[in-house]
């Protein structure tokens, strides 16, 4: 077990040395990248896939953000031949790199990455001689956090051979490229010896999780629209690092039991995970049930354990896990014992293994040339009763070296025997074999052969180099069997010491934050200043003969919160169409004040003042009103309040993002989506200073550009803070809160938290302990986050024509307060309205007749941007020629011409009759243009690329017979069309 030695030094000067390197070194990894794929990784894509012969990449560019190192721990055990290093890395990097496969005319590429984890380094082995250390083995201990913006992704898809594939299952193979067992192997040094072995040592040890049963978990199979509760179909992924086991399904049950049994490797510990998730079984998308993690050196420290685990976002489900250590022996004196214990254990779906084999592959010599006496392309064949691993070509030579190191799980190794077949690699020619007993190696020192071995059915002196080691799997049981952890269910990845029962010492820690009462009570107002009329005329000219006008300005005040508007020149009657956003609590006597002001060269003119109490609009939630300025003689200002109670429900957000961007105006930044609600309750097991001091800590909270601090705790490594902060998000799939614990500048502690985990859990909250790194082993955090959306309700429609009437001298929209309060309660037929024309309100009214079925769109023309604007939403009742479903996107063609400056095509979704786009389309033309135009949509089926996709229906707008200023979603039936454009 490793012991953490932390540097003394604080963070940012621990770090920021290596961040300097990286950052000059940058543009030389980028050539190295470049070379790596293009000579390397090219060459593999190719032969992979005969449809993918002509692949290339068409630019590399790793872009000008380099990696960045945000802390670094220092590790020191009974290994003295190696030193290890536990990097905290984020990447959020500007790398583009494009590809194309020429026979398709296919282009995708990679715009844009980020990725953040823990990166270990091993320097090893160290040797006496410069340059000290041998080779860096580097690798992740868990699967980094990554998120990569695909372009053309939807088109390399198309490919024939690739439609099974998905950018979810790209991003998976690209995160665990270094997960354990896989490692990055650098040598330092020429004719390193032993590289597989540095590559791919031998396992720590093996761990067996016997997949008990699970209780309590959520019903997710509803019927009729969710009026009546059904149960789930649940199973389970099991995951350790890349090796991963999917359970059996168990059909409608909340109490599902599975009595199953898998093996994992594991080479580092403290530090490899067991993950386990459930999700219920369905035929469009799983759902999921909740997950838990465990950090393995738990489980090697007790031998054995077995406990009811809570499921994380999962409620009040539990799994019941027994979860057993076999350490690895280097001798068979106790490989009868393991048998016979194997007997009584009742393993499904395998039979429980005895021992493991690590096969390292050295290299061949002088095996036979083909018939044509060219070399051959060697690969080889490993097998053991039905598990057969292969290892990678090498290219033209009868004296390969493959440096390639395997792993088998044994179930008898006095039985079983290791069958070795050297092919060509259109595996249909043998170019020698041997099969190995693998009782030989149960006589051997250690359990370890190392040499040749004569292949047979080959020439005269070809022989293959491996060395095989063997490791009987032996519990280690303590009396009675098991040891039960004394912490509760739930506090995973938390030190014992920390555990209630675990000391008498210390205060039971609480499990869960506990806000106080005014915690979540929130909502965020949405200021829309639209427009004034009938302002004073502040610029005279010639001492006042000559009568200008005003360049007016509004500044905004509401709980603290101060905005200002732009200067709109020479207008008495101006425009603004701005958009605030301030997160209230509901305090009386609160009110949004407005002050008009002329722009002036010396001192600004005042132009009349307003106010509205901040009650009407958290009452009505939405208010329209034209307020007459104050202490001046003419002038009124038109806004709009609207209130938005923050929802914990994830399901509307695609409507919430869909909605913000049809009110966004080109002056504001972009709307919010959500609000994030954080509770910082505690924290425990600081690290101390020098001195063995205790800390004076506080906790700096971060989302995007805004940042909080709190109090700072007196001289305590346990500091309780029991304060709560609001951030607004833009973009909760994309965003993170970043907390980070300080004591006098210096961070001790630091959390990331992707709100797209509060997505996922239930009621959009966690309320838990989470772990800090670059901090002691035991160090932890306590708090409560909240996420919840802001919907819309009204203002989205009204948006769409961004004050379109007004422009028309269309003035009968300026109603009163009264006529636009609509309360939540009401039903009246202005809200009916509203929810109808909302581009995701769904009407079961609008029904089809038409054979081939509809297609929703929305389609406006957006007054401030000069644009044309489509929403594609969906189509529904499609019916398909082929018994299969098909692959369906949208194409749009603004007429009279036929070129790419008017086509617009939308993503494909796969194996639907029904499918849901949501995406907006722009064209720049004039609005008398516009109303000249035709659009037409196409709905086609995609699926196969080798031919044209296939209309499945059209729609024919004439947009001179639409009034654009409305932007009302509508169901249009399709029309039989045979072209394809």
């Amino acid at each position: 077990m490793h012991q953490v030695v932390h540097v003394s030094f604080h963070d940012v000067e621990k770090v920021e040395w290596l961040n300097k390197i990286l950052a000059q070194a940058w543009p030389f990894f980028g050539r190295y990248m470049e070379k790596l794929l293009v000579e390397n990784i090219t060459p593999s894509i190719r032969a992979s896939n005969n449809h993918l012969q002509t692949f290339t990449f068409s630019k590399v560019d790793m872009g000008e953000k380099p990696l960045k190192i945000l802390g670094v721990q220092v590790h020191s055990g009974t290994n003295k031949n190696q030193i290890l290093l536990d990097l905290t890395v984020s990447y959020v990097g500007d790398v583009q790199i494009d590809v194309e496969v020429k026979k398709y005319f296919c282009k995708a590429g990679v715009k844009g990455m980020q990725m953040h984890g823990m990166l270990r380094v091993i320097l090893e082995p160290l040797i006496g001689d410069v340059p000290i250390v041998g080779a860096l083995s580097v690798f992740f201990i868990r699967r980094p956090t990554l998120d990569i913006n695909w372009t053309g992704f939807t088109n390399l898809l198309d490919i024939p051979g690739l439609s099974s594939v998905s950018d979810t299952m790209i991003m998976d193979s690209i995160a665990s490229f270094l997960v354990l067992p896989n490692r990055l192997l650098i040598p330092l040094i020429p004719d390193l010896h032993d590289a597989a072995e540095l590559r791919s040592p031998v396992p720590r040890g093996v761990v067996r999780v016997h997949l008990i049963e699970a209780k309590d978990l959520q019903s997710k199979d509803k019927y009729i629209k969710g009026m009546i509760e059904g149960k789930s179909d649940p199973y389970a992924i099991v995951r350790v690092g890349t090796q991963v086991f999917t359970s059996k399904v168990i059909d409608e049950d909340l109490n599902p039991t599975w009595n199953e049994t898998y093996e994992f490797i594991v080479h580092e510990v403290p530090g490899q995970e067991l993950e386990v998730e459930l999700y219920d079984k369905d035929p469009d998308q799983d759902d999921f049930l909740g997950r838990m993690k465990l950090d393995l050196g738990e489980v090697s420290r007790a031998h054995v354990l077995e406990e009811w685990f809570p499921l994380q976002d999962g409620g009040r489900a539990r799994v019941h896990l027994r979860l057993e250590w076999l350490t690895l022996m280097p001798g068979s004196s106790k490989l009868d014992e393991v048998l016979q214990r194997n007997k009584t254990i009742s393993s499904k779906p395998e039979p429980p293994s005895a021992a493991i084999l690590v096969v390292y592959l050295d290299k061949a010599q002088e095996l036979p040339l083909k018939k044509s006496l060219k070399a051959a392309n060697p690969v080889v064949q490993l097998s053991i009763q039905d598990v057969t691993r292969e290892s990678r070509v090498v290219y033209n030579t009868v004296s390969p070296v493959w440096d390639d190191a395997f792993h088998f799980f044994l179930q008898n190794p006095a039985k079983d025997d290791i069958d070795i077949q050297v092919k060509d690699d259109n595996r249909q020619t043998t170019l020698g074999s041997v099969t190995i007993p693998l009782s030989r190696l149960l006589s051997a020192d250690n359990l370890t052969l190392d040499q040749g071995f004569q292949l047979e059915n080959s020439g005269p002196n070809s022989r293959i180099y491996m060395k095989l080691i063997m490791r009987v799997l032996y519990l280690d049981a303590p009396e009675g069997g098991l040891t039960p952890r004394p912490c509760p269910p739930g506090s995973l990845n938390v030190t014992e010491s920390a555990c209630v029962g675990s000391s008498v010492d210390k205060t039971p820690r609480p499990l869960a934050a506990s806000p106080d009462a005014q915690f979540g009570t929130e909502n965020v107002i949405r200021i829309h200043l639209l427009e004034a009329e009938n302002l004073i005329a502040k610029d005279n000219f010639m001492g006042g003969m000559i009568k200008g006008k005003s360049d007016p300005y509004v500044k905004v005040r509401l709980g603290g919160q101060k905005f200002r508007s732009r200067v709109i020149k020479e207008e008495l009657n101006p425009r603004w169409s701005e958009i605030y956003e301030v997160i209230v609590n509901d305090v009386p006597g609160q009110e949004v004040e407005f002050d008009l002001y002329d722009k002036d060269v010396d001192k600004d003119d005042f132009l009349g003042r307003c106010k509205i109490p901040l009650r009407r609009a958290l009452t009505c939630k939405f208010v329209d009103e034209w307020l007459p300025l104050e202490d001046v003689k003419s002038g009124r200002l038109h806004v709009k309040l609207e209130c938005l109670p923050p929802m914990p429900s994830a399901a509307e957000l695609e409507q919430v993002l869909l909605v913000n961007s049809l009110i966004q105006t080109p002056k504001n930044e972009e709307l919010s989506s959500a609000l994030l609600s954080v509770f910082l309750d505690r924290a425990a097991e600081l690290p101390m200073r020098k001195g063995s001091k205790p800390p004076n800590p506080y906790v700096s909270l971060s989302v995007r550009g805004t940042s909080y601090k709190t109090k700072v705790a007196s001289q305590t490594a346990d500091p309780i803070w029991d304060e709560g902060f609001s951030f607004l998000i833009k973009k909760p799939h994309s965003e993170s809160l970043e907390l980070q614990v300080k004591d006098d500048g210096h961070v001790v502690g630091m959390m990331s938290l992707p709100l797209s985990q509060l997505l996922a859990a239930e009621g959009l909250v966690l309320d838990r302990w989470f772990p800090l790194g670059n901090s002691g082993p035991g160090s932890q955090i306590l708090l409560r986050a909240q996420l919840g959306l802001l919907i819309s309700q009204h203002s989205g429609v009204e948006a769409l024509n961004n004050g379109a009437g007004e422009e028309n001298g269309d003035s009968s929209h300026k109603g009163s307060e009264t006529e636009l309060c609509i309360r939540e309660d009401g039903d009246s037929s202005s809200a009916q309205e509203l929810r109808q024309r909302m581009p995701h309100a769904h009407s079961n009214l609008e029904l089809s007749d038409s054979p081939l079925g509809q297609l929703r769109l929305t389609v406006w023309y957006h007054v401030d941007a000069r644009k044309l604007v489509a929403i594609v939403h969906a189509c529904r009742n499609l019916k398909s020629s082929t018994k299969d479903f098909p692959d369906l996107y949208v194409s749009l063609i603004l007429l009279p011409d036929k070129s790419r400056v008017t086509k617009r095509k939308t993503t494909l979704r796969k194996k639907t009759l029904n499918p849901e786009f949501n995406e907006k389309f722009e064209w720049d033309v004039p609005l008398e243009e516009a109303q000249r135009r035709k659009l037409e949509a196409y709905v086609k089926n995609g699926a196969s690329f080798m031919s044209r996709p296939e209309a499945v229906g059209k729609v024919h707008l004439d947009l001179s017979q639409m009034d654009l200023t409305q932007g009302a979603a509508q169901w249009y039936d399709l029309k039989d069309d045979k072209s394809s454009t």
